[in-house]
């Protein structure tokens, strides 16, 4: 958004945009949150949405669409076959990638999927700058392992790093000679490292990157899912980039790299995702794939609808004051944050602002998933429903033992365009209360433990009565209040 200064000297972020479609929302009484909380098993992803205030969940397939949007779902061509659906999104991805192919996904796992199963053998590594959780599964799922090249500061909470998603070039050089070229699946970055806080990489570390990757002859593939953010990051903190266009960094960026997969629930603000390229080999490796999981080549799964409304979303992910709203309510909540002396992710990301767990609940131990723990106890103080991402979010170890995440983060999402300034002040406002209450909060336990992915269906159980003092406490300094 563009930067828009008060008289009376408030820096708050500015909307460029009005609201034109409303939704109601309930906010549920302190000890209907409790019943509500303890029915989803202390997990955020089993509550029922009717039962949200706030759902700061994820930015995934829940972003608000446009007017623009909206009406070009009216157009849709819903052919199976060759549909001019399809050719209007697919020339939208060749303008803004420069890429020749594209293959629609009804979402971005579908793309893992068919890329690990077209590119990634028993035995063979993926390097990445940092693992997301269904990428790192796909990859094992096809007898491959993953190497995370992330430098140690780039894992600090506390930083002023601007770029911490940047792979660490020692490290990845020295992944490719242990390892060796051939036994290299691909080099994988992700735009807007999401498991640590959202955090982008510059354009330089990528063009550092595909120079190594070139000088190996190893495929480089990007996750652009949240590439708007890392767009508005590179424009705002890299020097290189401060007199270019956003499109005009969309396409150094591609220029980079050999194979893009977006999920367009993030990045084009509705319900799908795609491959781009522009080698034929590669588009052919994937296009059985996409027809034998997802559909036929001209929907790939995807409602028509969806895809009109897919390639206008690319179209505005390339207007700055568009990409620059969710990064600078983000900026303003973790500095409100910051303020009050609640530890949170420095300098501010993408996706939405993370609480450090581990240092607001000291005295919960990691094996008693602290952020599953703030998660639980935030609903129930605010009604708000963040995302676990931390020891809750990895797999055991093959000995049954806890593998400890490298952080422990309360992700509080903040979907593009859906929230207003009020919200985001009284969400800010309960989570400072919840962390002067800090003692009160416990760990948790599981009671149904998947084996697989345990952080989307796994039902936890309270360790102690922490919960019932927690609302007691709310009512003590709430009498009256919701």
């Amino acid at each position: 958004m563009t930067e828009v200064k008060f008289y009376n000297g408030d820096n708050v972020p500015l909307e460029l945009h009005k609201v034109r479609i409303v939704q109601k929302l309930y906010l549920l009484p302190i000890e209907e949150r409790l019943e509500k909380m303890i029915e989803a098993g202390n997990n955020t992803f089993l509550l029922k949405n009717r039962d949200v205030y706030m759902d700061m969940l994820t930015d995934s397939g829940v972003n608000a669409m446009s007017d623009r949007q909206q009406s070009a779902m009216l157009i849709a061509d819903d052919s199976y076959a060759g549909s001019e659906t399809f050719t209007r999104l697919e020339k939208v991805v060749q303008d803004l990638f420069g890429t020749k192919y594209f293959l629609p996904t009804h979402q971005g796992r579908a793309c893992e999927n068919i890329i690990s199963q077209a590119f990634v053998e028993e035995g063979q590594t993926v390097i990445t700058n940092y693992h997301f959780t269904t990428t790192k599964a796909h990859i094992a799922l096809n007898g491959g392992d993953l190497v995370e090249a992330i430098s140690e500061e780039s894992l600090k909470v506390e930083s002023d790093l601007p770029f911490k998603g940047n792979m660490d070039l020692d490290i990845l050089e020295n992944t490719i000679k242990e390892k060796g070229a051939e036994k290299i699946a691909f080099v994988r970055m992700e735009a807007g490292t999401n498991l640590i806080g959202g955090q982008p990489f510059s354009l330089q570390n990528l063009k550092d990157v595909r120079a190594i990757c070139d000088k190996h002859n190893i495929m480089l593939i990007m996750d652009a899912s949240l590439l708007g953010d890392n767009l508005y990051f590179m424009k705002i903190r890299e020097e290189a980039c401060k007199d270019m266009s956003i499109k005009e960094i969309t396409k150094e960026v591609s220029d980079c790299c050999h194979l893009i997969y977006f999920s367009a629930r993030k990045l084009g603000n509705a319900r799908g995702g795609g491959i781009c390229s522009n080698d034929l080999d590669h588009f052919m490796a994937s296009r059985e794939l996409l027809t034998l999981y997802e559909g036929f080549l001209t929907y790939g799964g995807m409602s028509v609808r969806e895809m009109e409304a897919i390639a206008v979303g690319l179209e505005e992910t390339m207007d700055f004051d568009n990409i620059s709203q969710a990064p600078q309510f983000i900026k303003y909540m973790t500095d409100e944050l910051l303020k009050a002396g609640v530890p949170v992710v420095t300098p501010a990301g993408g996706l939405g602002c993370h609480i450090d767990a581990m240092k607001f609940l000291p005295h919960v131990p990691q094996e008693e998933y602290p952020a599953g723990a703030l998660a639980s106890a935030l609903y129930i103080a605010s009604g708000a429903r963040g995302m676990e991402r931390g020891t809750l979010s990895e797999e055991r170890n093959e000995d049954g033992s806890e593998h400890l995440s490298n952080m422990e983060l309360l992700r509080m999402a903040l979907p593009r365009r859906v929230f207003t300034l009020s919200q985001v002040k009284y969400v800010i406002d309960r989570i400072i209360w919840l962390y002067e209450n800090r003692d009160l909060v416990g760990g948790l336990e599981f009671v149904d433990e998947p084996s697989t992915l345990r952080f989307f269906l796994g039902k936890l159980k309270a360790k102690t009565d922490w919960q019932e003092k927690l609302v007691a406490k709310f009512r003590e300094d709430f009498p009256d209040s919701l």
